[in-house]
């Protein structure tokens, strides 16, 4: 956890952080500013921290660095122009109270390919901090509790504003993968990443403007823009099994863990525990009933697929795919591939089985797709 100051010290932070703009102060001189910013930055995050932040950026205090130690993105906004190289945040992300709004307005002042760099406390963390505190059973009536005064309460309508209003956004539970979600919703990538003092801390680079999600879904029941028949777009209606943001993640995880049987992505730190066992007995496709009801699916057919994972396939069964519906229960459970070129062949043999005898091959798959289920006891990835 970041290193508390006394008031004077804290002032002194704010007051100087703040005001790291070369811009307006033309007689200071580099050196001057670096031992002094250097100094309080080091009271502020501890020495490994700085070592990462020296690290990762070019650390020359200059016209184009800001430095701020705030958790409100109207210090951002009050910025001079849009033309800053780096902008470094001593404040933990948990206590930014309106989190993509900070974002946004960090994204706005940095120049194309500039970076931000920050912090966070993660969830689990955050859970093994709390259950040191006590012995057994009381740690775990006291991480109960905790669970639902900050990770349920705050998701209810009926109280959401009220605890806003008492906590003013400080302590947000977060996940590693909500806050790398956030960020790039908000036009980033993630370049580097460690661990210090159990916070985990980041390098993001500006590589686009921010996604204005219009309509964000944090709740149990989540839509997801899958491609459907004719390459049109479709809201697919599932279990949400992964923490909220990590639709976002898709490339970076995709690149970071690659895949493993079955075609999902290995040790995926965006599913949570009641995600796992909801993916095992296919829980979270439930939904997708509805989709069948708006007839934007079928019984039996491939997955709908995200443009990401819809990328990786080659073009022949892209283009067999987008001729037909996408499907409740896919062919994947009648053949249980291992490996992607297996899911591949298994799809393309499904399609063109379908081309010829539409009714016939889907009765086929179902008895096939049942039978795994039922009497060998399949499971999902």
């Amino acid at each position: 956890m970041t290193t508390k100051l006394a008031a004077s010290v804290e002032k002194r932070i704010e007051n100087l952080l703040n005001s790291v703009d070369f811009k307006k102060n033309p007689t200071a001189t580099d050196l001057d500013w670096e031992e002094d910013i250097k100094s309080l930055i080091i009271n502020e995050v501890g020495g490994e921290a700085f070592d990462f932040i020296n690290t990762n950026t070019q650390f020359t205090f200059k016209e184009d660095v800001f430095i701020t130690a705030t958790n409100t993105h109207f210090n951002i906004n009050t910025l001079e122009g849009h033309s800053y190289r780096e902008i470094i945040n001593l404040k933990r992300v948990n206590d930014f109270r309106r989190i993509n709004k900070y974002f946004e307005s960090v994204n706005a002042k940095l120049l194309d390919g500039g970076v931000f760099i920050s912090h966070v406390e993660t969830y689990a963390v955050r859970k093994n901090r709390i259950l040191k505190k006590l012995p057994k059973p009381f740690n775990y009536m006291y991480y109960l509790g905790d669970v639902f005064l900050t990770r349920i309460i705050p998701k209810l309508k009926l109280t959401k504003k009220l605890y806003f209003h008492i906590t003013k956004g400080k302590g947000r539970v977060l996940t590693k993968a909500e806050t790398f979600g956030r960020l790039y919703s908000c036009g980033f990538e993630i370049l580097e990443e460690n661990t210090v003092n159990n916070l985990l801390y980041f390098v993001a680079r500006k590589i686009k403007e921010p996604v204005f999600d219009e309509d964000p879904s944090y709740g149990p029941l989540i839509r997801l823009k899958r491609l459907g028949e004719n390459r049109k777009v479709i809201s697919v209606y599932k279990f949400r099994t992964m923490y909220p943001f990590s639709e976002y993640l898709q490339q970076y995880v995709f690149e970071k863990n690659k895949l493993k049987e079955g075609g999902k992505i290995k040790n995926d730190f965006r599913i949570s525990h009641e995600g796992k066992i909801m993916r095992k007995y296919w829980i979270d496709e439930l939904p997708m009933v509805i989709n069948l009801i708006k007839n934007e699916m079928k019984l039996i057919g491939v997955r709908p697929l995200s443009n990401h994972y819809f990328g990786l396939y080659p073009k022949e069964l892209q283009e067999k795919r987008i001729k037909v519906k996408p499907g409740l229960l896919p062919p994947f459970y009648a053949d249980m591939p291992k490996t992607l070129d297996e899911i591949v062949a298994s799809e393309i043999k499904y399609l063109e089985a379908y081309e010829k005898a539409p009714l016939k091959t889907d009765i086929d798959y179902l008895i096939k797709i049942m039978k795994n289920i039922l009497l060998r006891g399949k499971r999902s990835c």
